[in-house]
């Protein structure tokens, strides 16, 4: 063959091979599309933000266990309860609990209103930039603080108010929305429960009222799968209008030993599984342990400095000491924020 013929041959090939991959594309496409394509990849790996290992497989593990029809672990859809706190388990809490930062500024907004602020503390310190002064005022400041941000409207205003500041307010570090700080990896999680035919409650320490507003848009979980500490709450006439006004005095408490109290009033049924991330969630995870099926304990310890914060034993915001010990002890499920999760953030959000 002449070397013209020889070329020649060769682009000829090339155009039928090009030709012939171009209509197999076509075909492929037509029969899987590329959103069928991306999203059997999710199926195949239902948690793509969590590093493979030991944590990741031991929810794998117990979903498919209790899942299985006819298998000694199964559980029917109705008791598939799975209970989950909300700050520092399913977003950020530091450096102060989001609704403590919401009750800050809600001080800076309505100072003009209560001018003896201005000596009374713990008011005085938020209006004079005194973080060491709000500090000082420990617990007791904390709770005048809330009281005074939390009672004195009815629940259609404050809810009002808390969506138009979560849907301004940033976060001093990452200067972004709170919204945008929940972690991808528990959004995962959540979906993965769902499909399973779980029923995710948030069980928080934090107000109810004040989660309810952002819950159900930030991780699909509605308003009435919501559990949280509340306070009283008085039905009056305004204006011929009938409305509930937020009082001062505290109603429940959704922390430590009233987690369990509050599922079993709220919810009525006792969780297979259960996360949380700090000693406040304790008695969440021993009252789960304590369920007579297979049961899932979860806690997450935050190790990742760089990505978000590390703290334990000695923070004053999400302490994890006990409850950290106890989980070594029963062989719970600790995730490590640092080596078991890929990503902190949902994509393009946030940098450090």
């Amino acid at each position: 063959m002449s070397p013209q013929l020889y070329i020649a041959y060769c682009s000829n090939a090339r155009r039928a091979l090009l030709a012939g991959l171009a209509e197999f594309a076509i075909l492929f496409t037509a029969f899987f599309p590329v959103s069928a394509l991306a999203e059997a990849a999710t199926a195949t790996d239902p948690l793509p933000s969590w590093n493979d290992g030991a944590t990741k497989q031991s929810i794998i593990d117990f979903v498919t266990r209790v899942t299985k029809e006819g298998g000694p672990d199964y559980v029917k859809p109705a008791e598939r309860v799975a209970t989950f706190d909300n700050d520092g388990t399913l977003w950020i809490e530091q450096p102060m609990y989001t609704q403590f930062a919401f009750a800050v500024d809600r001080v800076k907004a309505t100072a003009n209103q209560h001018p003896e602020w201005k000596t009374q503390e713990p008011f005085a310190s938020i209006l004079a930039g005194n973080l060491k002064g709000l500090a000082a005022s420990g617990e007791k400041g904390m709770v005048e603080i809330m009281a005074a941000t939390h009672s004195g409207m009815t629940t259609v205003d404050f809810n009002t108010t808390v969506k138009d500041w979560l849907a301004t307010a940033k976060h001093p570090r990452f200067k972004v929305l709170y919204t945008d700080l929940v972690y991808q990896p528990m959004l995962e999680l959540l979906d993965y429960l769902r499909a399973n035919d779980f029923k995710p409650f948030i069980v928080s320490g934090g107000g109810v009222e004040f989660m309810r507003n952002f819950a159900d848009q930030t991780y699909d979980i509605p308003p009435e799968r919501v559990i949280g500490s509340s306070g009283v709450t008085q039905y009056q006439m305004w204006d011929a209008s009938p409305v509930l006004v937020k009082q001062r005095k505290i109603l429940f408490v959704d922390d430590g030993p009233g987690k369990p109290e509050g599922i079993n009033h709220f919810i009525g049924r006792q969780p297979i599984f259960a996360f949380g991330n700090s000693d406040g969630d304790k008695e969440m995870l021993e009252w789960t342990a304590a369920c007579q099926q297979l049961c899932f304990m979860g806690l997450v310890h935050h190790t990742d400095a760089s990505r978000e914060y590390a703290y334990d034993r000695n923070s004053d915001v999400g302490k994890l000491d006990k409850a950290l010990d106890e989980a070594t002890a029963k062989g719970w499920t600790v995730v490590d924020m640092k080596t078991d999760w890929k990503t902190i953030f949902p994509a393009a959000k946030t940098s450090p």
